[in-house]
């Protein structure tokens, strides 16, 4: 469902970006369990690194307010933007593609996976809007990134503790 989101919402420059680095997906198909619990804790790692970094550059983007007095907002808020679109994609690619691919065979990770993922999509969509208002290069209308971006930022709070509760699923043996 997020491949269909992503599809049919990527905007025309978009297209063909190569993967950031951390965001490839290195790791050979796999069939014992070690190998695959190794993959899906790379799987978890590369998620939380991207969600790192967007929460980082949220807090600088949000410690620029108000935004129309600072020269640098626009730009900052388009490295935000490209770096929330990462992390949601990445989150789907890294790890719901695993567990969509039949990689994960315990069941107590796939029920906590098809509890957390409608308000996921949800989440992602909402994301995706901000994304489709803001990333608009130096062209950008700012007046309403404040509560916009107050909005994002209870999206990806809730958008972790999802995650969290998936990634606890994981890691617990």
């Amino acid at each position: 469902h997020l491949v269909q989101i992503f599809a049919q919402r990527q905007k025309p420059g978009m297209r063909g970006r190569k993967a950031r680095p951390e965001q490839r997906d290195p790791m050979p198909q796999t069939n014992t369990a070690q190998e695959r619990r190794t993959q899906s804790l790379h799987h978890i790692k590369v998620l939380l690194a991207a969600r790192n970094e967007t929460l980082t550059l949220y807090g600088q983007l949000a410690a620029k307010t108000p935004f129309e007095k600072h020269p640098s907002a626009k730009k900052l808020l388009q490295t935000f933007c490209a770096a929330l679109v990462d992390y949601t994609a990445g989150a789907h690619f890294e790890l719901y593609r695993y567990l969509d691919e039949n990689k994960e065979r315990r069941q107590s990770v796939l029920r906590v996976a098809d509890d957390t993922y409608p308000a996921i999509c949800d989440i992602t969509q909402q994301i995706l809007d901000f994304n489709d208002k803001y990333d608009c290069e130096d062209h950008c209308n700012l007046k309403e990134l404040a509560a916009d971006l107050s909005r994002i930022g209870e999206l990806l709070a809730d958008r972790a503790g999802l995650e969290d509760l998936l990634i606890h699923a994981m890691i617990d043996r």
